[in-house]
């Protein structure tokens, strides 16, 4: 049952560790997108902004969500653009099966902030991978994919 007393573990899970799940998931992309000798806008949260430092910026609502906008591609094909769509997701499942094999071998002791890590990335996975559109050039990453299959060429913000 929830309580009172889960308040704080409320706001830890919605504060800290949803942002670091979303942090890495656009990390992904934009670790693949400079590896392809690209540029993109990282940005994490909505509202005013915090804090920028060049591409990155952190808005005030930084627990909301977060994206990335790609500005340039040098290896620009079919395939590079898979692995930049897929990346977001791939590198949200790392740190789980990392901290899954730590806690399995007992050099990590099983902690809600590990069950809550692993938690929010497969659910950010799960919808990451969905294939929907959320508006008119925000398809899904796997709406992307899709899209990049069916079509041979990308469909959507990394055009």
């Amino acid at each position: 049952m929830f309580g009172w007393s889960d308040i704080p573990q409320l706001i830890l899970a919605f504060g800290v560790v949803f942002p670091l799940v979303a942090f890495i998931h656009e990390l992904g992309h934009f670790t693949t997108t400079w590896l392809f000798g690209g540029k993109m806008k990282f940005t994490l949260g909505r509202g005013k902004l915090l804090f920028k430092r060049g591409d990155f910026e952190i808005r005030r609502m930084y627990f909301l969500d977060s994206w990335t906008q790609l500005e340039s591609l040098n290896v620009n094909n079919k395939w590079s653009h898979a692995v930049v769509y897929a990346s977001g997701s791939i590198f949200n499942l790392i740190p789980v099966f990392i901290l899954n094999s730590l806690i399995h071998n007992g050099i990590l002791e099983p902690t809600l902030f590990f069950f809550q890590f692993a938690y929010f990335s497969v659910y950010f996975v799960v919808f990451a991978l969905l294939p929907v559109q959320f508006a008119e050039d925000q398809p899904s990453d796997g709406k992307a994919l899709i899209d990049l299959v069916k079509y041979g060429k990308a469909k959507g913000p990394l055009e």
